[in-house]
């Protein structure tokens, strides 16, 4: 692992506790700690960032919120059966899963909940307090992976229940990371306690399968110098997200990220549209289609065509794991404001750093080297790319 066993333990508090993402998360973490399989996926148990000073996975502490009331171990079950997690793990792990699950609170707001705006936030928040006291935590980072919610209604609407736990991590003290489309800290009065909070954060839609692939086919065009004409594509997907993005408003949210991946890297949006399809009988799993019309030498007319099929909560398990240790650690480090350097990880993410797959890389290994006990980089503005070889060596 990447830290000592003697360093503080650390919390992670997932919102949508109980889903399917936050259910791998928690299993995942426990399953590699206790050595039962490797961290295949996990970017920062790589070499790279073994100088890091990560908190390491044994030092994690999860709990959460969620509206759900059906308990981890029942959800892994649950999994498990969707061949989600491989056999005989959930029930290896399940003292690690009923901690967990001891750990997860009511969320909100729910159908007939009278409470104000601000009395959700009080309590969101004295629930992570608490959960922070109780563990004598050092720090915990707050991490949505709670199902898209419908794009925002204006600034008069009600906030987002995104906003509501964003505003609740900023009153607890604690970094923030969305790992959905919902607005979250986007939205505007998020956005003011952020700035004065000097918390750092990050954000958002997690870049798990079609997104992933268009920031790396992107730029290979552009550098090409291949013109393309139309770029369309197809989701089919199941489970909580699917049911969540059937709903037009949600789907647009998402789409909305997947877009600026193929506005920043081509340098303009082409033809052709993302459809998302609710397929409930694909459960957790879901296939992506890109069907890409370019142009060649003399006009020459071409196409290249994609196809994913990932398990969603399996591509963003390790993610989310990376991204609460990177955050946890920019914390301690006292770094504070929109995390741009971890742009490697999201379709839309915050701050100005690059958008093409292999840049935020280069950025995101120059941002662990600035992590480490030396701050050997600590001097220098995060959102400067310096140039790297293929084993993320300075040249």
């Amino acid at each position: 692992m990447s830290a000592s066993l003697s360093r503080p333990r650390v919390g992670v508090w997932l919102i949508g506790a109980r889903g399917s993402v936050a259910t791998t998360v928690v299993t995942g973490c426990a399953a590699i700690t206790a050595g039962l399989h490797p961290p295949t996926g996990m970017v920062t148990e790589t070499p790279a960032f073994t100088g890091s000073a990560l908190p390491a996975l044994s030092d994690l502490v999860f709990g959460g919120h969620d509206t759900l009331d059906c308990p981890l171990p029942k959800r892994a079950e649950s999994l498990t059966a969707g061949g989600v997690l491989p056999p005989g793990v959930a029930s290896a792990v399940a003292a690690e899963l009923e901690a967990a699950d001891r750990e997860i609170r009511p969320g909100g707001p729910t159908p007939g909940d009278t409470r104000s705006e601000t009395a959700l936030i009080t309590a969101f928040a004295d629930d992570i307090h608490d959960f922070m006291h109780r563990h004598e935590l050092a720090r915990a980072v707050v991490v949505n992976v709670a199902s898209t919610e419908p794009a925002s209604q204006g600034p008069d609407a009600p906030l987002p229940a995104s906003t509501l736990y964003a505003l609740a991590a900023l009153r607890a003290g604690c970094p923030y990371v969305n790992f959905t489309p919902s607005e979250g800290m986007h939205h505007p009065a998020a956005a003011r306690e952020s700035e004065r909070s000097g918390l750092p954060y990050a954000g958002r839609d997690g870049k798990t399968g079609q997104t992933l692939l268009r920031a790396v086919l992107g730029p290979m065009f552009a550098q090409r110098a291949l013109t393309v004409r139309a770029w369309s594509g197809t989701n089919l997907l199941g489970g909580g997200d699917g049911a969540a993005l059937a709903d037009p408003a949600a789907a647009a949210a998402k789409n909305a990220g997947k877009e600026r991946v193929l506005a920043d890297t081509l340098g303009t949006v082409p033809e052709g549209e993302v459809h998302i399809d609710d397929v409930p009988a694909l459960g957790d799993w879901k296939t992506a289609w890109d069907h890409i019309a370019f142009d060649g030498f003399l006009g020459t007319r071409m196409i290249l065509q994609t196809i994913w099929q990932g398990c969603d909560s399996a591509l963003a398990a390790p993610l989310v794991l990376d991204l609460a240790r990177l955050t946890a650690r920019a914390h301690e480090a006292g770094l504070s404001g929109p995390l741009d350097a971890l742009g490697f990880y999201f379709k839309d993410p915050v701050g100005d750093g690059p958008s093409g797959l292999a840049e935020q890389y280069a950025e995101l290994l120059r941002f662990g080297r600035r992590l480490g006990p030396a701050g050997e980089e600590g001097r220098q503005d995060v959102g400067s790319v310096e140039r790297l070889d293929d084993t993320g060596d300075a040249l």
